[in-house]
């Protein structure tokens, strides 16, 4: 599935990956909501409980996501509620917001300070993200650039 822009709304820099990345998924609350969903939060009750929004922000992020293609929405058993599952592009956000907590961990904590960590599935902490070329060797912004394609 495409993820689209909201209809009457126009992206900040057309031709640019990272720009329409931010556009739909940028802001603070709506990579809390996508990473607690790939935390196994499910419902509107266990979103705003986790994250202490305010219900009309959390309404309208979990909202925006659905139109976008990032979550899915499912009627609940109780019927008058909704579930919210990552779409396939929604998972592929998975090592966006591992590079995000990676740098976090480097760069947001003073040495020493308690944080969470992530780990697999056999409780061992995730190995540390590094871009590669096509080679193997190792890229930095040194190292690449962006082409245009026209």
């Amino acid at each position: 599935m495409d993820v689209t822009l909201a209809a009457g709304s126009a992206w900040s820099d057309p031709a640019c990956p990272v720009a329409r990345t931010v556009d739909l998924v940028g802001d603070r609350w709506s990579l809390l909501i996508i990473r607690d969903a790939m935390d196994g939060a499910e419902t509107f009750t266990e979103f705003h409980q986790r994250l202490g929004i305010a219900r009309n922000i959390l309404s309208d992020r979990l909202r925006r996501l659905f139109e976008h293609g990032i979550l899915d929405k499912y009627a609940a058993a109780d019927a008058r509620s909704h579930t919210y599952r990552l779409t396939e592009a929604g998972e592929d956000l998975f090592t966006a917001v591992v590079a995000l907590r990676q740098w976090g961990e480097r760069h947001a904590f003073a040495p020493g300070e308690p944080h969470s960590i992530l780990v697999d599935g056999k409780g061992r902490e995730i190995p540390e993200l590094h871009t590669v070329s096509q080679d193997g060797e190792p890229l930095s912004t040194a190292t690449s650039h962006v082409q245009k394609i026209t």
